[in-house]
């Protein structure tokens, strides 16, 4: 309470006169300010119209100067105060918003009081019930029940925040389903049993990377941005998803070692890391359960070559040859082996000319490790992030095996940015990769492309013999110790051979391979699992947001002959082969990744969405 002056006996004959009349009504100053009951504004006016003669300069003196700002309070009412108080309206005091809200300030005192919004109660009032004061209010909540009739004319209303939306609705993810509900055994009935299985291709944000790009962060709260919070995000999307393959980039080495490795063993993984070359402390990592598939072989793909200033970047690939088990009891049956192939290609959107070489050395790896006896290729899936968007020429090159790129500007490749505006711009040039590199045109290695010499050589008798009197044979050894008997004989030249033997030349050349000008090919025969496309909401699929531009760099690829739709409505444009697409989980557009604050957020710890297909194998008998 403040301290007695000389006007309070004054206040209080006030006090004691409203309380005679009945009105329940107080006011009485406080070192805080005074409180407001219910009614007390309106008790208080009448009181003063019914009196306004005793209103004179000499009382306006008695009363404090945070008295009449209190009083001020009540300016907005239907009666005005000037005219009340007989005097000049004084100058408007700046101050916090007030607004009424439920006080439990005793069993038969439950009612509102008139408190300022946005701030904290500080102090615990402990004075009797009958004393109204100023109070400092919490932060609004919202109203659990319907709120009361607001008894105040002229003062606005404080309205509750609308309820937040929480982020697994706004982020919500359909499964697409292409397919018929499988078995208990994971197996497909129909024309014949299938093996499903389920791949996920995820770029999990290195947090050194993030820290290093902390720009592109800003709009995130600093606690979301924490490996550890990260962390148990991506492991609760591992565990919800339960994909039987799981492909990721931007793995960071120690967090892969240390937490990420662990875990996924202890989820049933097996699990191959690649770090980048250099500095580079992330990586991809390639994971698949062994008691759904068996490890064939496992090829690290590295794009830098020393000396070429065109492949003289850190990016790697990972490529892994798998054989899945079926489960036993269907007699003797047979699937083809599954080539898997993940990778994170350059970002720079200015060297378009790099991202083709490198996708060049990763199909070349995949054509090795792929490729059948007869030639043909086993079920392949490609997947990662290929800094590329849909449509553009890199993307085409995949989807439809062959590019055409003498002329084209570098930055055209990827399609990420536009620097059409730029006076110098960066021309693609054939051939795009000097043919040291070992890879054809048709992204062969060169060596597959010719039949492998023997490793050893045959000779007969008389051949070899022939060497027991060439000139290097005839020549005594420098330093032979001369021992009688023994080093001092001279091999004996039949007559008629020679003294020279023609040695034959048994290096191997070059191979000489021919160079198409301006065009690279591939005969993998790739189609995409999504669309790149939302028909129900008419806008394009979003995988990542840089800058809060929405785009699609994400892919997954698998074997499948592409066909024409023309005007059906057929969402597969491909044929059915070996490798077919059951289902898929859908992604999302810009403006619903706006809704949730985009990438990363509360919900998704990475700046990329997930991507998840369910594939089916033909199963033949033996």
């Amino acid at each position: 309470m403040a301290p007695r002056g000389p006007d309070q006996e004054e206040c209080e004959g006030l006090l004691q006169q409203w309380r005679e009349e009945g009105s329940g009504q107080v006011l009485l100053t406080v070192s805080d300010g005074p409180l407001v009951d219910k009614g007390l504004a309106q008790s208080s006016l009448a009181l003063l119209m019914d009196n306004p003669g005793e209103q004179d300069a000499a009382s306006e003196d008695k009363w404090s100067s945070r008295q009449l700002s209190d009083l001020r309070a009540a300016e907005n009412l239907e009666e005005s105060f000037p005219e009340v108080l007989g005097e000049e309206p004084l100058p408007e005091v700046e101050g916090p918003v007030w607004a009424a809200v439920p006080m439990q300030t005793g069993p038969q005192y439950v009612d509102s009081v008139v408190l300022p919004v946005g701030a904290l109660a500080t102090e615990q009032w402990e004075e009797d019930p009958a004393v109204v004061a100023w109070s400092i209010g919490p932060e609004p909540v919202p109203a659990q029940e319907e709120a009361p009739i607001w008894p105040f004319e002229g003062l606005g209303q404080l309205q509750p925040p609308p309820v937040e939306v929480p982020y697994h609705e706004i982020l919500w993810r359909e499964w697409e389903d292409f397919s018929t509900q499988p078995d208990a055994q994971g197996l497909e009935a129909g024309d014949g049993p299938q093996f499903q299985f389920t791949l996920m291709s995820y770029n999990i944000l290195a947090q050194d990377l993030m820290q290093q790009s902390s720009e592109l962060y800003l709009h995130c709260h600093p606690d979301i941005l924490n490996w550890n919070y990260r962390f148990a995000n991506l492991m609760q999307e591992f565990q919800h998803w339960d994909p039987d393959i799981l492909c990721l980039q931007e793995v960071q080495e120690d967090h892969y070692w240390e937490q990420l490795e662990p875990s996924l063993r202890m989820m049933g993984f097996t699990c191959f890391y690649k770090r980048r070359t250099g500095c580079k402390t992330d990586g991809c990592a390639v994971c698949y359960k062994p008691a759904r598939f068996r490890l064939l072989c496992a090829s690290p793909v590295e794009y830098l070559r020393p000396g070429l200033e065109l492949l003289n970047r850190d990016n790697v690939g990972l490529v892994l040859l798998l054989q899945p088990l079926v489960p036993e009891g269907l007699g003797q049956v047979s699937v083809a082996p599954l080539c898997v192939a993940n990778t994170h290609v350059l970002y720079n959107p200015r060297r378009g000319d790099v991202k083709l070489a490198q996708m060049a050395i990763l199909l070349a790896e995949v054509d090795k490790v792929a490729k059948l006896s007869d030639g043909s290729h086993c079920p392949i899936i490609l997947c990662g992030d290929l800094n590329s968007v849909p449509d553009s020429p890199l993307y085409n090159f995949i989807r439809d095996g062959e590019l055409q790129y003498h002329g084209m500007p570098a930055w055209k490749v990827s399609g990420q940015e536009d620097f059409s505006h730029q006076l110098y711009q960066r021309k693609l040039q054939a051939p795009l990769w000097p043919s040291s590199l070992g890879i054809t045109d048709c992204c062969q290695y060169v060596t597959s492309c010719h039949p492998k010499k023997q490793e050893r050589r045959k000779y007969s008798r008389d051949v070899l013999l022939r060497f027991r009197f060439c000139n290097t044979a005839c020549q005594r050894p420098i330093g032979l110790v001369l021992m009688e008997g023994v080093t001092d004989a001279k091999p004996e030249r039949p007559a008629g051979w020679a003294e020279s033997v023609l040695e034959e030349d048994t290096s191997e050349p070059e191979p000489d391979f021919p160079r198409t000008v301006g065009t690279i090919q591939h005969c993998l025969h790739l189609t995409s699992v999504y669309t790149h496309f939302l028909p129900q909401h008419g806008r394009p699929e979003i995988t990542t947001m840089p800058l809060g531009l929405g785009m699609t760099v994400d892919y997954i690829f698998f074997s499948a002959e592409s066909r024409e739709n023309g005007n059906r409505t057929d969402r597969r444009l491909y044929q059915d082969g070996t490798l077919k697409l059951l289902g898929r989980l859908s992604l999302l557009s810009e403006e619903i990744l706006w809704a949730a604050n985009g990438l990363p957020n509360p919900f998704c710890s990475s700046d990329h969405l997930c991507l998840l297909a369910s594939f089916g194998m033909e199963v033949t008998a033996l």
